[in-house]
């Protein structure tokens, strides 16, 4: 989770004089470009993806482009704390979504975690979070929270067996090329250059897009939907943290108990899924 809340911190230096739908396309072009040159390079048997690929394409484009798209257009017109808000529907998402689509079921000690970890965000980004002011902001992060939730789950449905190299290369070629057509169709691109611009651009694209992809894929092969995404209610603390330490960003006493409520929540959900497992 520290890679998905330093991303919050590297976008707030990025975005100023970008454009945000501009700005992902970049960033999901240098990570596609990175990646297809490696599999070159290593001869990558694209074979692997025989019946899969459609399915990764579509799960790139939930998790990667709607998502984030949706995302950098909210806080356009809402504070990131109202956005935090927004994301922290995630996990309710998911796991409802799971129950019908994989049959997951959640146990009370799993909804106890869910529960604490809403009221953790709550606490977290709450105090923070100011008026929307208009409906595109909400509208956009809501929208965007909900292709995240889709397509956590499509992954987890008929993606999860796939080599992470590839179903990354697949999921990033098909975001850059979504972000692109989005850039085309709704948006007057603006970039101004300069080194927060370029340092930013370089750490989303090749840490956090070539990294917390891998790292979610692989915690959706060996846990449930549900379980796995609620690990996102640990973001709005991290980041409120980070924000602290490399923004010098005031950490109110009410974040901190915020922060170990996620945590608890967190714990309390992956050990009720443990519980069913055995």
């Amino acid at each position: 989770m520290a890679l998905w809340s330093s991303a919050f911190v590297a976008t707030r230096a990025g975005l100023a004089g970008v454009s945000p739908l501009a700005f992902l396309t970049a960033r999901f072009a240098l990570a596609a470009v990175v990646l297809v040159a490696l599999a070159t390079l290593l001869r990558t048997d694209w074979a692997a993806l025989s019946g899969i690929w459609p399915h990764l394409a579509v799960s790139g484009v939930l998790i990667n482009a709607l998502y984030l798209s949706g995302a950098y257009i909210a806080l356009d017109h809402i504070d990131a704390a109202t956005m935090a808000l927004i994301g922290a529907l995630h996990p309710l998402m998911t796991a409802a979504l799971a129950r019908f689509m994989l049959g997951e079921r959640l146990r009370p000690l799993q909804k106890l975690g869910f529960a604490l970890g809403i009221g953790g965000v709550v606490l977290v980004v709450g105090p923070r979070a100011d008026a929307p002011g208009d409906l595109l902001g909400p509208l956009a992060g809501f929208l965007g929270v909900c292709s995240l939730a889709f397509g956590t789950v499509h992954y987890r449905k008929y993606c999860r067996r796939a080599p992470l190299r590839i179903a990354n290369t697949i999921q990033l070629s098909t975001a850059a090329a979504t972000c692109a057509a989005l850039t085309l169709a709704a948006e007057d691109v603006v970039w101004t250059w300069s080194v927060p611009t370029l340092a930013s651009l370089l750490y989303l694209a090749l840490a956090v897009s070539l990294g917390a992809p891998v790292l979610l894929m692989l915690m959706l092969r060996h846990g449930e939907a549900g379980k796995v995404a609620s690990n996102f209610y640990l973001t709005p603390g991290i980041t409120a943290a980070m924000g602290w330490a490399f923004l010098d960003e005031a950490l109110r006493p009410m974040a901190l108990v915020g922060l170990a409520a996620t945590s608890l929540g967190v714990w309390l959900a992956y050990r009720g899924g443990r519980d069913r497992e055995r």
